[in-house]
């Protein structure tokens, strides 16, 4: 019984330590060369090319669209408004989040990849799928005209459309694979981030930020 008592002791220690090493960072501004992030919900601090904090966060590169930082070992691309948790029991089982900021208008943009492509997503919770015009299709490498034909009711009446498998689309932290694509034959401004990436994750919305968090 008291070896029992001592390796339950132990585990929650370990627990306990792996959870207070888990990191936050999330980005609140964009510049050339610098960006402003906050960690694990501190204060604000501006981060230059190659600054390290004690937390062990660097920022590796920055530009007005995105920041590349290492957080525990692991890079990461981040757009404004986006965050990610890494570390700690959370790491352990894949477990990812990214809080995103509406923008004036009420909609959530952010930027993104698929097939480690880099691209700009609207949150659209009336789309079933990640929906995209054939020319970003084209320009993201995906074979769309491989795809299952089909037909969408559209504004404009009735479009053809290809049912695709994207092998990977990364919202911050949150990287998924395999998920359903819809190819649009018509132009479209931006990609929709649909159900098919939202059904597998939380979302949970907090004024005008949406805190989105991998289940499966």
């Amino acid at each position: 019984m008291k070896k029992q008592h001592s390796n339950l002791a132990l585990m929650t220690v370990l627990l306990l330590s792996a959870s207070a090493h888990a990191t936050s960072v999330s980005v609140a501004g964009l510049f050339s060369g610098k960006a402003l992030v906050t960690i694990n919900g501190g204060a604000q601090r501006l981060l230059k090319t190659g600054e390290k904090t004690p937390e062990g966060v660097k920022l590796l590169s920055a530009d007005s669209n995105r920041a590349v930082l290492e957080i525990d070992g692991k890079q990461q691309t981040l757009g404004l408004g986006e965050g990610v948790s890494t570390g700690g029991v959370q790491d352990s089982v894949g477990t990812a989040s990214v809080t995103l900021t509406a923008d004036a208008q009420g909609h959530f943009i952010t930027t993104g990849s698929i097939n480690g492509s880099p691209t700009r997503f609207l949150v659209d919770t009336g789309a079933s799928a990640i929906s995209m015009s054939s020319a970003e299709a084209k320009r993201l490498g995906i074979a769309y005209l491989n795809g299952q034909k089909g037909l969408s009711s559209t504004a404009n009446g009735v479009a053809q459309v290809y049912r695709v498998s994207l092998n990977n689309v990364k919202v911050g932290g949150i990287s998924l694979n395999g998920v359903e694509g819809i190819v649009h034959e018509s132009a479209m401004p931006v990609v929709l981030l649909g159900m098919s990436f939202l059904n597998r994750v939380d979302m949970k919305r907090e004024g005008s930020s949406m805190v989105l968090t991998r289940r499966f």
